[in-house]
């Protein structure tokens, strides 16, 4: 008797074939459609109507655009310089004073970012505007007619404005650097007889240096692009670029005119965000 052939071993089962990846380009269209449609093509239209015949030339030559230019590059820079100065103060109070309530007024800070800018102009207002608190008050105690304070409408009202809106915007990083400081170089300083000025000279404030750069620079470009402030404080002689952008489209109809303003002021900002890429670039570099 012969013995029964041995079973046939079962085939290997067929492998599924893998599908055909994607090209990587293909992932990157849709964000680049997204942003040619909602960006890139608008903006070359404002672009394309600037180019109007003598556009730039009676734009850049008129003296409203200067006085609007001077106004921009000297205000910008002032209400920055006030909020990296006004926001390093009021972060090392919070992050390094312990007081009551120290842990709501930094939750705080990151709601007042929230806040439309009308909102502080307006609340400026109603403390020191013709009308407002302090003037009443002065009234009251005076008798007079009037009470003194009227600076909302000039320049230095705008710059007050901007800087008790935008410093939180310093305060929020600064905070984050804060919180993340080795609170023991401060115990090895302080037990070594430095005194509070040398320990935030010396420990705190090169520890701050990048988280002020990226705030100072941030706020540098939002006050470049500053409108509502300057709209809502009623300062009919204080014209930024926003500003004269506003005036040429709206009440002149001049849309050629605006344009060229706004591509000026595009040009900066894209100009200064450039420069502080480059300069944290190789600050990154040196560390």
């Amino acid at each position: 008797m012969t013995d029964a052939a041995p079973a046939a071993a079962p085939a290997p089962a067929r492998e599924a074939a893998p599908g055909r990846a994607l090209p990587r380009w293909v992932w990157t269209v849709p964000p680049v459609v997204v942003l040619g449609v909602l960006f890139l093509y608008p903006l070359a239209l404002v672009v394309r109507e600037s180019l109007a015949p003598g556009a730039y030339g009676d734009v850049l030559g008129s003296p409203a655009f200067r006085d609007a230019l001077v106004t921009t590059v000297w205000l910008a820079p002032a209400a920055t310089a006030g909020c990296l100065v006004l926001g390093f103060v009021l972060a090392l109070i919070i992050a390094f004073v312990p007081f009551p309530g120290g842990k709501a007024v930094a939750k705080f800070i990151d709601v007042f970012l929230s806040f439309p800018s009308f909102l502080i102009t307006l609340a400026l207002l109603f403390i020191y505007g013709t009308v407002g608190m302090a003037n009443g008050v002065w009234t009251g105690l005076t008798g007079a007619a009037g009470g003194p304070f009227h600076f909302l409408t000039t320049p230095w009202g705008v710059l007050l404005a901007e800087i008790t809106y935008f410093t939180p915007f310093v305060m929020r990083p600064l905070l984050a650097a804060f919180a993340q400081l080795d609170t023991g170089q401060l115990e090895a300083a302080s037990s070594l007889g430095a005194r509070p000025a040398r320990i935030v000279r010396q420990v705190i404030l090169p520890e701050a240096l990048p988280a002020l750069a990226a705030g100072g620079s941030l706020v540098l470009v939002l006050c470049l692009n500053e409108f509502g402030i300057v709209l809502f404080t009623g300062a009919k002689g204080v014209t930024t670029l926003p500003m004269l952008v506003y005036s040429k489209a709206i009440l002149e109809s001049d849309y050629p005119a605006a344009c060229v303003v706004a591509v000026v002021n595009i040009a900066l900002s894209v100009g200064l965000y450039a420069l502080y890429r480059g300069v944290s670039r190789r600050a990154g570099a040196h560390r």
